[in-house]
């Protein structure tokens, strides 16, 4: 196992040299070759790029959704990758939070019903998990719309209600992949600066994949992918 990142105050996340390639037909395409990035407790990183750079895989490796070719992954002061496969499940289910640009909420069960969901697969009570998912909802100004389905909700509101569901388990970081992707103008802004506001109130470390450069700019810092590789913008 190798040794956590030196530091006097330790980043909450920290990769090294992350490599990850897919292969194909043509051969292996290598998509991420050798990516450093530390991220501070209650920071929020913007990582910017071209569509086809590994935006998405980079942000899947630092998730734990998928694994890296070499490298190593400190996340909370943990060596994820030198976990089991039911552990690594198990850490990320309580130290990570996702929230995706489709939202993918389950459209049959209603947004109180949907923030709760991550807390009674962690065999929390009904009435627990149903509790905090409307504490959630309501401090994300979605207390009236708490019982509607999401189908009947705006576009901003159902992201709203993927950002609670992924504070639900009151996470240590958040990624988020293009989140404002499908809003427009105004509501994009409104959901980034709520992600703002959360990283300051709950100290949360968050990472955002993004195309939008204005609204990387409201970030504490931009990095850019290219070449497989990050550099600070």
């Amino acid at each position: 196992m190798s040794a956590p990142p030196p530091s006097s105050t330790p980043p909450l996340l920290a990769a090294r040299g992350i490599v990850k390639g897919y292969r194909t037909a043509a051969g292996v395409v290598s998509v991420l070759q050798g990516v450093d990035l530390e991220v501070a407790e209650g920071e929020m990183v913007a990582i910017t790029g071209a569509s086809g750079v590994g935006k998405s895989t980079l942000l899947h490796v630092l998730g734990t959704l998928d694994r890296p070719d070499a490298g190593s992954l400190w996340v909370a002061g943990e060596d994820v990758l030198a976990l089991s496969e039911p552990r690594r499940c198990d850490f990320r289910n309580r130290t990570l939070g996702f929230v995706f640009q489709f939202h993918h909420l389950l459209p049959e069960f209603s947004a109180l019903e949907n923030v709760a969901m991550p807390l009674l697969l962690a065999r929390r009570g009904r009435d627990e998990a149903h509790g905090a998912a409307r504490v959630l909802l309501e401090q994300l100004g979605l207390g009236e719309r708490a019982d509607h389905r999401p189908g009947t909700l705006s576009g901003g509101e159902q992201q709203r209600v993927a950002v609670a569901r992924a504070l639900a388990m009151s996470p240590r970081a958040v990624l988020a992949d293009e989140p404002t992707g499908n809003l427009d103008q105004a509501t994009g802004q409104k959901l980034h600066e709520l992600l703002r506001r959360l990283a300051g109130e709950r100290r949360l470390s968050v990472v955002v994949v993004t195309h939008n450069e204005q609204l990387a700019r409201g970030c504490d810092r931009v990095l850019h992918l290219e070449g497989g590789r990050l550099a600070a913008v």
